[in-house]
């Protein structure tokens, strides 16, 4: 495998396991540094915000900066953001750490990718995009269990000190990669301006709307009142803007695709069901059914197996059932899944919820094709700003989900105080699994609606092709 292959599956491999591998440890975070549970879950939304947020323009500027400037400057704040993570003892410097990896991982992404285009040809590109997906694949089910071992053995820290061998390696790697090119590698002469006060508004606003929801578990009205205006006030802004401006974060001819603004819909509505029970259900296990560390996560692997396992079932069902029932039919059984766990969540045991979170994940592989059919009706020039937009709202629907899941699971906890602690969180966890359930059905029901293909909506050859899509996640 040459260095480029090599660089593709580094970089694949650690922006993920970045995302999975906090919520086996995030306990020990909590614990180690005296952290309430809105705080806790700023660990985790301080890096999927900012990768969400970035994403729509992260593909425009490494155009004009080119490859080797954008993954140096992506790789060494990568870096530095783990460094700094793994040794700091105070929260707001955890949560700034994890913010700046996240803003590094939305420029390593898109800059990765192009190296598929300009240093591979056509066979070793699809060669390139197998590696891609199956490195995905593997740091989403090694993440849990070796957050789990470092946190349990050689201290959370580790969590974060874990990527920097990664990114020394891919800092190696990449003379290599790009000397092949010139110096000016991957940068387009005449690139699009990128929307940069259109990204900056829509981040704002998203920021304000999640700390919105996650100030709604704590209890008060006014703060999250405030912020939740704000972030809606930022929102018509760019709503506002965006239909002014000459250069747009979103492309008109995107909006006015039913198919493609129903996939971000649905697959919003699978992030937000999903990511807040997944990052959630490590502290269930270790503070109310006493698990350590490996032993909490292990939970998450038996999803991401299930998951993989699943995955070769979509070619097979698109073809047969088309991709709107395929994707309602794996949102319903992830809704199955959920409603398994929460009628078992009262047994102090891992192994009555492993059926349930099977059907999560299984359900899961079946919603793939929301992008891939989603892009097979983008015209070839806006394929690439699709692809950010899906990747950015994936981010987006994680951290919300975690703040929503996050917001139900404290406001029923405190209302159970009185039957104790370990009830509590476990009663906040039965209900977060139950409004997770609610979203993935109301999705389901969307995806019939809104992916279903009438006539008049399919693109002509001439015009348009499939366009593969490679999720950051």
């Amino acid at each position: 495998m040459g260095p480029t292959l090599i660089m593709i599956a580094l970089g694949a491999f650690v922006t993920t396991l970045d995302n999975t591998i906090v919520a086996a440890g995030a306990p020990s975070i909590a614990r180690d540094l005296a952290l309430d549970l809105p705080t806790l879950q700023w660990v985790s939304i301080g890096y999927m915000l900012p990768f969400a947020g970035l994403l729509p323009v992260a593909g425009t500027l490494v155009d004009r900066w080119g490859q080797a400037a954008t993954l140096r400057a992506g790789l060494l704040a990568f870096g530095a953001g783990a460094a700094v993570g793994g040794l700091v003892t105070t929260a707001w410097l955890v949560i700034a750490a994890r913010v700046l990896q996240g803003a590094a991982a939305a420029f390593l992404v898109p800059a990765l990718l192009s190296l598929l285009r300009t240093n591979l040809d056509e066979r070793r590109r699809a060669v390139g995009a197998t590696i891609w997906t199956a490195c995905l694949a593997v740091a989403l089910a090694l993440g849990p269990t070796l957050g789990g071992v470092l946190s349990e053995y050689l201290g959370w820290g580790w969590i974060f000190f874990v990527n920097l061998p990664f990114v020394a390696a891919m800092l190696l790697l990449l003379r290599k990669v790009v000397t092949g090119n010139g110096s000016t590698a991957g940068r387009d002469p005449a690139p699009g301006r990128p929307a940069v006060l259109s990204m900056l508004v829509v981040t704002a606003g998203m920021v304000l709307l999640t700390a919105a929801v996650v100030e709604l578990g704590e209890g008060g009205a006014l703060l999250p009142a405030v912020l939740g205006l704000g972030g809606a006030g930022l929102a018509i802004w760019f709503v506002l803007r965006e239909r002014r401006a000459r250069e747009r974060l979103v492309p008109g001819e995107l909006t006015g695709q039913r198919v493609f603004i129903g996939a971000l819909t649905v697959q919003l509505l699978w992030g937000l069901g999903v990511s807040g029970v997944f990052f959630f259900t490590p502290l269930l296990h270790q503070e109310s059914l006493g698990l350590g560390p490996v032993l909490a996560g292990l939970p998450l692997v038996v999803v991401a197996v299930a998951v993989v396992a699943a995955t070769p079932l979509v070619p097979w069902a698109v073809p047969r059932f088309g991709p709107h029932r395929t994707v309602a039919a794996g949102l319903a059984t992830v809704a199955a899944g959920l409603l398994a766990v929460a009628a078992v969540n009262q047994v102090p045991e891992i192994l009555p919820r492993v059926p349930g979170l099977v059907l999560i994940g299984a359900g899961s592989a079946l919603t793939t094709p929301l992008t891939s059919y989603a892009l097979e009706i983008v015209a070839d020039r806006h394929a690439g700003t699709a692809s950010g937009l899906l990747t950015a709202s994936r981010e987006l629907s994680s951290a919300l989900g975690v703040a929503l899941i996050g917001a139900v699971l404290a406001v029923v906890r405190t209302a159970r105080l009185d039957d104790g602690a370990a009830s509590a969180l476990a009663q906040g966890y039965t209900a977060g699994l139950l409004t997770a359930a609610g979203l993935e059905l109301t999705g389901a029901l969307l995806a019939l609606r809104l992916l279903n293909p009438r006539r008049g909506q399919s693109p002509s050859r001439s015009d348009k092709r499939g366009a593969p899509f490679l999720s950051s996640r």
